[in-house]
């Protein structure tokens, strides 16, 4: 059987995920866990073959969240479950810690087909988030908006540093560099921006 933990931000219902047990007897859901809980143990704890993240928060700001899977659970694959309509979204032309993707909206046989494909160790992106990828313009990168995200959420630079195992002044450089992309007057209006844009949430 293959494992499953789905990771959620209590703002986006799970939906037809529930009920994957039932339905495919191949696949089970080994527990529920909280984006701001510490994920990356209780997917260790369960052995889990495949991690479900279905949130509103963008990629840039579930990297963090993956790099301490993969350091816990090298072997786990994560599947984001995205919004088409939301740029920040949708998969990064670069640096995307082998995350796939598929839109939250698929098909219940996609989903779980795709989760099968993840537990053979593929790595899936759903056809029509390509596209959208295509059609969507970004000046900033995915590293920055990751920086600028762990940012938005308290982290002081030193902080930033040590989560991402980076020096000071490469998170100063990636922080400034947002700022002049975006032209905002600081880090703040940087947030502001880049949120009201779709990038974070």
């Amino acid at each position: 059987m293959i494992r499953v933990v789905l990771v959620g931000d209590g703002r986006v219902p799970h939906g037809t995920l529930l009920s994957l047990p039932v339905r495919q007897p191949d696949i089970g859901i080994m527990g529920h866990v909280g984006f701001a809980d510490d994920v990356a143990s209780a997917v260790a704890g369960c052995a889990a073959a495949v991690v479900v993240v279905n949130t509103d928060y963008m990629v840039s700001q579930v990297l963090p969240l993956v790099a301490d899977l993969r350091a816990q659970s090298p072997d786990s694959r994560v599947l984001m479950l995205v919004d088409p309509t939301k740029p920040g979204m949708l998969p990064p032309r670069r640096r995307s810690q082998g995350l796939s993707f598929i839109a939250r909206d698929a098909p219940f046989a996609l989903l779980a087909e795709t989760i099968r494909r993840l537990a053979r160790g593929e790595r899936v992106i759903d056809p029509r988030l390509e596209l959208a990828v295509l059609g969507a313009p970004r000046e900033v990168s995915t590293r920055e908006l990751e920086v600028l995200g762990l940012a938005a959420e308290g982290s002081s630079v030193a902080e930033i540093a040590g989560r991402l195992r980076l020096a000071n002044g490469t998170v100063r450089n990636y922080l400034s560099a947002v700022i002049a992309k975006t032209g905002a007057r600081n880090r703040i209006d940087a947030i502001r921006i880049v949120r009201r844009d779709g990038w974070l949430r």
